[in-house]
């Protein structure tokens, strides 16, 4: 069995409008400490990250404790929304959960999140079969995986763990196989 525990980032400087490069808020910084005192007893066999600052950043404080590398893998990266700014994040998500083909002009539909995401994952069970495996990511890539697996997956629960940050998910395969996932709030 393969098992695979998707790291959502912990919490973001929203005042860095730059995808990329924005990194960890200094309550982020703090809190990514639990997500190394959740791993610390997982036996944690390949750090794996999306390679925006805020994923890589996230998972970090675990790789270090444990002197792991990271393995950045870009397709692991979040949507890209537009080459601006959007003041209105919730109408855009719910246009986007609402029509997987929707996009900005200068974005990418969640379908082709979804796709770019589930074929990172496919490669990672093929090159990490049998073993456990950390992968830093965003909540609207993570969440595209996780309608893929569970089509019930929607926008809804992606509203639910919107704010949830960090958060993790672990997703169990038999070979390529789906067998379940088990998702663990880190914060009362």
């Amino acid at each position: 069995m393969t098992q695979i525990y998707f790291v959502r980032h912990a919490e973001p400087n929203y005042r860095n409008h730059d995808d990329q490069s924005r990194e960890l808020s200094a309550r982020g910084l703090e809190d990514r400490k639990l997500v190394t005192a959740f791993l610390l007893d997982k036996d944690i066999d390949a750090v794996l990250s999306s390679p925006y600052r805020r994923a890589v950043d996230t998972v970090r404080h675990f790789a270090d404790t444990v002197r792991k590398p990271i393995e950045h893998i870009a397709d692991f990266r979040e949507r890209r929304v537009d080459s601006v700014w959007i003041d209105d994040f919730d109408d855009f998500c719910r246009k986007q959960w609402a029509d997987f083909d929707y996009h900005l002009a200068d974005g990418e539909s969640l379908r082709e999140v979804q796709t770019r995401n589930v074929t990172a994952l496919q490669r990672v069970l093929q090159t990490h079969a049998g073993q456990r495996v950390v992968i830093g990511g965003h909540g609207t890539a993570i969440s595209t995986i996780l309608n893929h697996y569970d089509p019930s997956f929607g926008h809804a629960e992606f509203e639910a763990i919107r704010r949830l940050m960090p958060w993790i998910i672990r997703l169990d395969f038999d070979g390529d196989t789906f067998l379940s996932m088990e998702r663990f709030n880190l914060k009362p």
